[in-house]
């Protein structure tokens, strides 16, 4: 994503320049045949560099560090730059091009032998997330002190809208999923909210230090599922665990055959994976289709100057309107996953979650 105003810039540019003359010879050579899949996929994985911007041959890019442990020589830590782009080797480490390992940092050993050595790098993803935090950190730290100085006084601009959010959040998303002790858990899911929600605007940013697809890797979303999963299943109160064991079923679906515990249990398993996959496939998915729109301009290029301007325009309107409903989507997938969270906490505790149902309904006006 990081790239779309930049290709769709050269392209205009493109369709206005003339070649000049000793740019004939160049001219001649059969072009490379794109390859959208791959092109697509290359930009949505991780990568050891910050790319900021690209011409197709030259590279604009914020090199991060690489920490790899390698079992022959010990702890290396360079620059990612030492790679150049994945194009040679320092150490015998560089970037494999190709195979089970594509895109990752691998050595040759004394034996010839290509192997992955323990690689703890700063990736780009790993690079977004500590900015993201640290951004998140100085807008909670801020607005907290803007609160304290005079916590009654209406609050205007910026602090208003986060107090809107953070109430909005708390009051019809938290309080009346998980009953009266929603106070223990508010603070988890709140960090919830806003870490997905930053982190999804932060992936639609197309400039540095955006565009990195963070909430669409799936290895951010698991460590999220297993820590809704921990909380959910350590806090989880008697009834709860009764009702997974030995659930209020006809006993011949319990023994000899324990049929429904088996199901239940098999339950506590789906519900943090299904959150893993909402969020890594609506991310996924939104990114993927901003960049296919964007290719349109360039699987056309062969088909002629009015088919390839139409199509960019068609291309740019598109993915203008896709950006806009993966603003809403960033939203959206945020609410889901803070609120699905806090229902499956609630749901472990049954006994306060009932009474708070019980009396939300008894205070409900006929």
């Amino acid at each position: 994503m990081h790239k779309l105003f930049t290709y769709c810039l050269l392209t205009v540019i493109g369709l206005f320049v003339t070649p000049l003359p000793g740019d004939a010879a160049s001219n001649t050579a059969a072009p490379k045949e794109l390859d959208v899949k791959e092109f697509i996929l290359e930009h949505l994985a991780d990568t050891y560099e910050w790319q900021i911007v690209s011409d197709g041959e030259r590279r604009l890019t914020v090199p991060l560090p690489v920490i790899v442990y390698s079992k022959n020589s010990g702890w290396h830590l360079f620059s990612s730059a030492r790679l150049q782009h994945g194009n040679s080797s320092y150490k015998n480490f560089q970037i494999a091009s190709g195979g089970a390992y594509k895109g990752k940092i691998v050595e040759t050993n004394a034996s010839g032998e290509t192997v992955r050595p323990l690689d703890l790098s700063l990736t780009k993803n790993a690079a977004s997330l500590l900015f993201s935090s640290l951004l998140l950190m100085i807008i909670v730290m801020s607005l907290s002190r803007s609160l304290r100085k005079d916590p009654f006084k209406p609050k205007k601009g910026f602090a208003g809208m986060m107090e809107m959010f953070i109430m909005s959040v708390h009051d019809d998303v938290i309080k009346p999923s998980i009953g009266k002790d929603y106070k223990k858990y508010a603070p988890y899911l709140l960090t919830v909210f806003f870490f997905i929600f930053t982190n999804n605007l932060l992936g639609l940013i197309p400039l540095f230090p955006g565009g990195a697809n963070v909430t669409g890797n799936i290895a951010v979303t698991l460590v999220l599922a297993v820590a809704t999963f921990l909380i959910v299943n350590l806090t989880g109160k008697r009834e709860y665990y009764k009702d997974i064991l030995w659930p209020d079923v006809p006993v011949w679906l319990k023994v000899p055959i324990p049929l429904m515990p088996v199901i239940e249990l098999v339950g506590t398993l789906t519900k943090p994976f299904a959150l893993m996959i909402r969020l890594f496939a609506n991310i996924m998915a939104g990114h993927s289709i901003v960049l296919g729109l964007t290719m349109l301009i360039f699987v056309t290029v062969s088909m002629g100057t009015a088919v390839n301007a139409s199509m960019t325009v068609l291309s740019v309107i598109f993915t203008v309107f896709i950006n806009f409903v993966e603003l809403l989507i960033a939203y959206i997938q945020a609410y889901v996953f803070t609120l699905l969270s806090a229902v499956f906490i609630g749901q472990a505790r049954p006994e306060t979650h009932a009474k708070h149902t019980a009396v939300l309904e008894s205070n409900m006006p006929d």
